[in-house]
């Protein structure tokens, strides 16, 4: 995304920035979305069961919510700008830097790789916790089948459209609940959540699960993404509470 638009479901902008709204409004925007929680844990929508399962290890903690976080039942949408409008006869998924060749591929050649459902609970920084999302995409350990990384890559830089982008250490990339989602609880994603694919890293803040992402760069040294760059915190761990620098 552009510096004019951020995730629905991350953060709000730091409130130094010139010009941006603060995490403050932006809460204020999306406490209507928020519900009490449910007695009991919401049943994962298994929406192909042909499909192979994987749950994220955060689904098996005891305590299931973060500190400082309020589960809900509903998926705020909470952005600045507008939705980028998305065209699939031009859209392809680029894999560069420290890798040992380039990638590109279009949206038929990217739905043609194995699929799986990830099971997989959503913090926000701005204080939700939506649990037992069901995610179905291609898995980056499957992608990653298709990829030579060079050993000097430690992070990656991910690149979504009009500009925007994010950092994650090569670790959390790799995770084995991290995937290239095209679908969420059974039905495709909307616009608004980051149709036509959005990068899903369940155990850091949403913000690091980029929609619209358009390419992957592995770079030797970190590089700060626009809300790193901006006062959040670089790593983003919610059972650190890893909001802000």
């Amino acid at each position: 995304m552009s510096d004019k638009t951020k995730p629905d479901d991350s953060s709000g902008s730091s409130p130094s920035a010139p010009g941006w709204l603060s995490l403050a409004r932006i809460a204020a925007r999306g406490i209507v979305s928020l519900v009490k929680p449910p007695p009991a844990p919401i049943l994962i929508n298994r929406e192909n069961t042909d499909l192979p399962r994987f749950i994220s290890s955060d689904t098996l903690r005891e305590v299931r919510v973060p500190r400082g976080q309020h589960q809900t039942n509903r998926w705020p949408v909470l952005h600045i700008g507008s939705t980028p409008k998305v065209d699939l006869t031009t859209w392809n998924l680029r894999i560069l830097g420290a890798v040992e060749e380039p990638k590109s591929w279009n949206w038929k050649e990217f739905r043609s790789f194995p699929a799986s459902v990830v099971a997989a609970d959503m913090h926000c920084v701005t204080r939700w916790s939506r649990l037992d999302n069901s995610w179905e995409g291609v898995r980056v350990a499957e992608l990653m089948k298709q990829v030579r990384i060079r050993p000097e890559a430690r992070f990656v830089l991910i690149h979504a459209e009009q500009g925007y982008t994010t950092n994650l250490p090569i670790d959390d990339f790799l995770g084995d609940d991290c995937l290239f989602a095209w679908s969420h609880d059974g039905h495709p994603l909307t616009p608004d959540h980051g149709w036509p694919l959005r990068l899903v890293v369940p155990r850091l803040y949403a913000w690091k699960s980029a929609k619209w992402v358009r390419g992957v760069e592995f770079l030797a040294e970190d590089r700060p993404g626009f809300w790193e760059e901006n006062g959040y915190h670089n790593h983003g761990d919610p059972w650190l509470e890893e909001r802000f620098w």
